[in-house]
């Protein structure tokens, strides 16, 4: 599905990733708020296709440019015993502490919020764990 929402003019492009991470004090007041705001907080957006308009953003201080954008799945890695395909879990982080761990971002992932609900839109294979444990590649919404 095709949302709506204000990027910023200089950093704007087609394909471009971001992780919408809530409203902020600076965006009380605008008019144009409903645009932003209507996105899910911690949620991955990939920007499809830019707009003419642009506005003026008091957060920013530069212009921003109506864009389309999507919703992402987001990689990460599950516990085995969970990864059901189709399914909703509640989300839990990986208890590791291996900073240096090619997946450590996958097992604590950004804007992934822990004890939220998400679904498994795919799932991708066995993971390689430094602690051992059994983990899957899967793709959350």
């Amino acid at each position: 599905m095709v949302l709506l929402t204000l990027v910023g003019d200089d950093a704007v492009k087609e394909g471009h990733l971001f992780y919408f991470m809530g409203s902020q004090p600076e965006c009380e007041d605008c008019k144009l708020k409903t645009i932003c705001m209507s996105l899910e907080e911690g949620t991955l957006y990939k920007v499809i296709a830019v707009r003419k308009q642009t506005h003026d953003c008091a957060l920013t201080e530069h212009k921003v440019r109506v864009t389309e954008i999507e919703k992402v799945p987001q990689d990460v890695l599950v516990p085995k015993k969970f990864a059901i395909e189709g399914s909703l879990m509640t989300f839990q982080e990986i208890d590791c502490k291996k900073l240096d761990c090619d997946n450590y971002l996958r097992c604590h992932p950004p804007g992934i919020k822990e004890g939220r609900k998400y679904s498994i839109v795919a799932l991708e294979g066995n993971a390689k764990c430094q602690i051992n444990e059994k983990l899957v590649h899967a793709k959350l919404m």
